[in-house]
């Protein structure tokens, strides 16, 4: 076939039959159902059992049921902002399929959760504790007092509330910008309580770099996408991937193969990144209420101890050279604590820094092993790596900071060996996300299904649309997972659908975009008066 002759079959395919709407009203068939509740089960009591056995390995004795209850309900909506996390942002993932005829509905949906399901159990973990860091660190180090479950509760109710508000009008909105935006409103609200301002309760240097992430991902989809649809038809010459499907009739087996390989890798990158935006709060959870069991790493080797005692005495000289001549009398923490919430270098900061390493080097080499730290004092231990651990890192930012390269390699292996010991994710967390997540995926895929499959271009979906769209979504979003940054499965995806109806001259519905620029454009506003209203209101109540 010419160029010529391709290019009028693409712009101009024959009217065979048109596309036809997909079934998306059939239900699941029943033994499948029967399989998924079981494996449900199954799933629910392996995370029991898991919280038990943790609990139960500390050998402490329960005195009281509180904090139990309190777990039960935290983890609750934890994992209820990740059930509504698959419903909304899964969704954006099987509609190509689904319109395409590349798979039933409920098959494709099923398919997705699975996939989300695997990546949430194969992901690394440093998107939860990149979220995780924009909190205000003080609160962070209060987890288990009731300002801290005021700020999990008022952030995690305000992004679900926000998600559902936007899944019932259909709007493709994003649960990643949503948690940022609650998040932030937790900080500013805490800070303006304690007579501070505002600005000071985030650490704005990472959300700024998390919003870079967020903004220019739909700049990403949209433009990539078009891009990789035009690049298309220069490389493959076959007017068949460029058609809308015919009726019902499912593409050609190879079309077929290329969009469920890319709907599976949307699934599995959707899973890796967006099902740690809930663990890393989840893990707070679990230091505020039981910190016996996960407020340290009691499952590393006693090997990687006893490295960490050497880099910690590595890292003392260092900090304490920075600090000679100045001497700390009392606690060193609220000078430490005062540099992470300020990033102003002061007289006191680099010598109350070195009493606070070499007192974290000497509770671990008192104890030798994570595992036999006692139980009233893994608290203290835990805040104090942490505190250790934010102050570095600020200090590996500070233009003002006067290290060399060496002295900054040896400062970051210890900040390696503190962030092993505090910032770890259990297997069952992992499984509990990942449930949340496919169940959610199962339940209320529809809504958001219809408006990526039919509102927002003005002609039906092609076989190459729907695969340049999720190729890019897929790309995008593994490489922020491998930098630790939480992109939209929505806004990737979605702006990619537009980008290739864009490119392809379909046209736009206008409606359907506005809707959609205005969702996005309000969810952080929107998500910080509210987070930060809650957690007022939360504050007043606990």
């Amino acid at each position: 076939m010419t160029d010529v002759a391709f290019d009028r079959a693409v712009a101009d395919p024959a009217p065979i039959q048109p596309a036809s709407r997909p079934n998306l009203d059939k239900g699941f068939n029943p033994l499948t159902m029967i399989l998924f509740f079981g494996i449900l089960a199954a799933g629910l009591l392996y995370v029991a059992y898991s919280i038990y056995s943790d609990v139960d390995a500390t050998g402490t004795r329960v005195t009281s049921y509180l904090p139990y209850i309190l777990l039960f309900v935290a983890l609750l909506i934890a994992l209820g902002f990740e059930f509504v996390n698959g419903f909304h942002d899964t969704a954006n993932a099987v509609a190509t399929v689904i319109y395409t005829h590349s798979l039933p509905a409920e098959v494709a949906v099923m398919w997705s959760g699975f996939f989300n399901f695997l990546g949430v159990l194969l992901s690394s973990g440093a998107v939860a504790f990149g979220i995780v860091s924009l909190l205000p660190v003080e609160l962070i180090l209060q987890v288990g007092s009731s300002a801290g479950f005021a700020m999990v509760f008022a952030l995690l109710i305000a992004a679900i509330l926000w998600n559902l508000g936007t899944w019932y009008f259909g709007l493709p909105a994003s649960s990643s910008h949503t948690l940022i935006g609650s998040i932030i409103g937790v900080g500013v609200a805490n800070a303006l309580m304690r007579g501070r301002d505002g600005t000071s309760g985030v650490d704005w240097g990472k959300a700024t770099e998390i919003g870079y992430a967020l903004l220019l991902s739909p700049l990403v989809g949209f433009i990539c996408a078009a891009g990789l649809l035009l690049l298309l038809k220069l490389i493959i010459k076959n007017p068949a991937l460029y058609a809308a499907p015919e009726g019902h009739k499912a593409p050609p087996m190879w079309i077929r193969g290329l969009l469920i390989l890319t709907c599976t890798g949307v699934s599995f990158a959707h899973g890796s990144n967006d099902g740690q935006k809930g663990m890393g709060l989840i893990m707070l959870i679990l230091i505020g209420t039981v910190p016996t069991a996960y407020a340290l790493n009691r499952a590393l080797p006693e090997s990687q101890v006893a490295q960490f005692a050497k880099v910690s005495d590595a890292a003392s000289k260092v900090v304490a050279a920075k600090g000679a001549g100045h001497a700390i009398i009392g606690d060193p923490r609220p000078a430490v604590t005062q540099y992470v919430t300020s990033h102003h270098i002061s007289e006191g900061t680099y010598p109350s820094l070195s009493v606070l390493v070499k007192d974290v080097g000497e509770q671990v080499a008192k104890y030798g092993s994570l595992n036999k730290v006692p139980a009233e004092v893994v608290g203290n231990t835990r805040n104090d790596m942490y505190l250790t651990s934010e102050a570095i890192r600020f200090l590996m930012k500070d233009k003002e900071n006067d290290l060399s390269k060496e002295e900054v390699a040896t400062l970051n292996a210890y900040k390696g060996g503190l962030d092993s010991a505090t910032k770890f994710i259990p297997t069952w967390v992992k499984v509990a996300v990942a449930i949340a997540l496919g169940l959610g995926t199962m339940i209320g895929w529809k809504r958001i299904v219809v408006t990526v499959g039919e509102k927002i271009g003005k002609t039906h979906l092609t076989y190459a649309q729907g695969a340049s769209a999720e190729l890019v979504a897929a790309a995008t979003i593994g490489a922020a997972d491998a930098f630790g940054l939480p992109v939209s499965t929505t806004h990737v995806l979605s702006s990619g659908v537009a980008g290739t109806m864009a490119a392809n001259g379909s046209g736009l519905q206008v409606a359907t975009i506005r809707n959609m620029v205005m969702a996005w454009v309000l969810t952080l506003p929107v998500a910080i008066l509210l987070s930060g209203t809650l957690y007022v209101i939360f504050s007043r109540i606990f």
